[in-house]
């Protein structure tokens, strides 16, 4: 019985030793990815700002805010925290606040999104920003090169 075991036990390590391995570059995208897709609507936002500031006004639905403020604060989280992010500074704070962006566009701007495929997308960049919040940095963050020379592990 003890060989059985040893036997399937060969290739799960393997296996596991493989999966570690990824884990740092999978970390990497899946920062790297998120904040491209905020970037990128952040850019939107301050490329055309009008219109972006006639969005919010009658379009968006950001309950508690001015849509002015409103229209500000989503561009300063589009482009602010994205860089954090990319960077791996602030890995778990960063993911956080871009999880209360992500939420915030899923409330404001829900029943247009629960129409069309896009409130998936929104569930997949949460589920990217969670993965963030869980693990952290990973391997290339600066997170981690700060962790290494406070010498905390």
């Amino acid at each position: 019985m003890i060989g059985l075991v040893e036997k399937l036990d060969g290739p799960t390590q393997t296996m596991s030793e493989l999966l570690s391995k990824l884990e740092a570059p999978f970390l990497l995208f899946i920062r790297v990815y998120v904040a491209w897709v905020f970037l990128k609507s952040g850019m939107h936002k301050i490329g055309d700002w009008e219109t972006t500031l006639v969005l919010f006004e009658y379009e968006y639905q950001v309950p508690l805010l001015n849509f002015e403020l409103a229209a500000y604060l989503a561009t300063f989280g589009e482009l602010v925290f994205p860089v954090f992010l990319i960077a791996g500074l602030g890995t778990r704070f960063t993911a956080i606040a871009l999880s209360f962006v992500n939420i915030m566009a899923v409330v404001s701007y829900y029943a247009t999104l629960a129409k069309g495929a896009g409130l998936v997308w929104h569930y997949l960049w949460g589920s990217m920003l969670l993965t963030s919040i869980i693990y952290g940095g990973g391997l290339f963050s600066i997170d981690h090169w700060l962790k290494s020379k406070l010498g905390k592990d």
